[in-house]
């Protein structure tokens, strides 16, 4: 049998040329760790990592401002290259920030695991723990045989992509690239509106009709705004309650199938969050469900009235595909909505994936339920 090389060693001096060329090579007390394919996705943004490298992180993982959490600890021994050399734990920060481009995935690092570097990837696949999965085969089919370990494992993330079927025609409807959510549904929502707004000109629309015709309520065209702002209001609702309840069910163990939907509902995602052709709704199964609350509105409402709300809400739903990708993928500066809602949601992947944090493009509707995520407080020790 072969040996297998042992952890690479790292001297102060070398650790600062890798950071002078580009790469985001951390330590935690003598562990080296490069952070280059990261940063941008970092929820504290890239320029506060690149200050951090080439010096001990080991202070900042506790906080404050931040208390980092297992999972995200478990999360950062996917990037270990090696060790810093006995004496040269301490390694001074590196020169000018700014100044050098990013350099992505683990080529920041000569060798690992004692083998040259030469592919393009994020994670170090010698480091991984041996899972409770065949990560080479599809994971749908296997999940469901995770049982009783199986909620415990989807919540343990990992950087690394995910591959659910063995045939590449539904691997392919599976996936979607950011941009195809909006090239697809933005002229739906345009057309559609247009639609409504004509129609409800022609004055035909009324409120009640079907019950009354003495006191029914006629909806003018300039209640189209309200009428999709309406729709916009109930789809952020309905995100909610499908995010809370549907896909945080937690399936019984014993129940294969219910598992093996609801890794392909959501537990796919929470186990790779950062897999960027899983991070939008796929267009062809996302038609099905936009179809069926279509139907339920044309059931409740009178016709134009009906699309009217359906339109608000397709167009929050393509808000809130695009806003979520942005979460995991953007980096918004420090201060703004946005930075607060990526950390935010970034909490509800690491740290809150049972108990809170549901909203995604807002988090109103976790005030009125309850499950808001509550600020960090740090306070002295004796």
């Amino acid at each position: 049998a072969m040996a297998t090389a042992g952890p690479r060693s790292f001297s102060a001096a070398e650790v600062r040329a890798r950071c002078a060329q580009g790469a985001c090579l951390v330590s935690c007390r003598r562990r080296l760790y490069d952070l280059s394919g990261f940063v941008r996705l970092h929820p504290g943004g890239e320029q506060l990592l690149r200050r951090r490298a080439g010096t001990d992180v080991s202070a900042a993982l506790d906080g404050p401002p931040h208390r980092h959490s297992e999972n995200a600890r478990r999360w950062l021994e996917q990037y270990y290259v090696g060790d810093i050399e006995p004496g040269d734990e301490q390694v001074p920060p590196r020169g000018p920030a700014g100044g050098t481009r990013a350099m992505m995935g683990a080529g920041g690092i000569s060798s690992l695991c004692g083998v040259p570097q030469v592919l393009v990837q994020h994670y170090n696949p010698c480091l991984l723990p041996q899972d409770l999965v065949d990560w080479q085969k599809p994971l749908l089919w296997q999940v469901g045989y995770l049982g009783e370990k199986y909620d415990e494992w989807v919540h343990q993330p990992v950087d690394r992509p995910i591959r659910l079927f063995h045939s590449d025609f539904l691997e392919f409807l599976s996936k979607t690239a950011w941009y195809v959510v909006f090239m697809v549904w933005t002229p739906v929502v345009l057309y559609l509106s247009w639609v409504s707004y004509t129609s409800l000109a022609q004055g035909n629309t009324r409120l009640f009709s079907s019950f009354t015709t003495e006191y029914s309520i006629p909806v003018h065209k300039y209640y189209f705004p309200f009428i999709f702002l309406l729709g916009m209001i109930l789809w952020s609702l309905l995100e909610y309650l499908i995010h809370r309840f549907v896909f945080h069910m937690k399936p019984p163990a014993s129940n294969y199938y219910l598992i093996t939907l609801h890794f392909l509902l959501h537990g796919q995602h929470h186990k790779s969050p950062f897999d960027s052709s899983r991070l939008v709704f796929p267009p062809v199964p996302a038609s099905l469900v936009i179809g069926f609350f279509y139907g339920v509105l044309r059931l409740l409402l009178p016709e134009v009235l009906g699309l009217s709300v359906f339109v608000g809400g397709l167009c929050g739903y393509v808000i809130y595909d695009m806003m979520h990708y942005y979460l995991h993928y953007g980096s918004p500066k420090k201060g703004t909505y946005l930075y607060g809602l990526k950390a935010y949601h970034v909490k509800h992947h690491f740290e809150h994936q049972k108990s809170g944090s549901f909203g995604i493009s807002t988090r109103f509707w976790d005030y009125p339920f309850r499950t808001l995520i509550p600020e960090e407080t740090f306070k002295k020790e004796d």
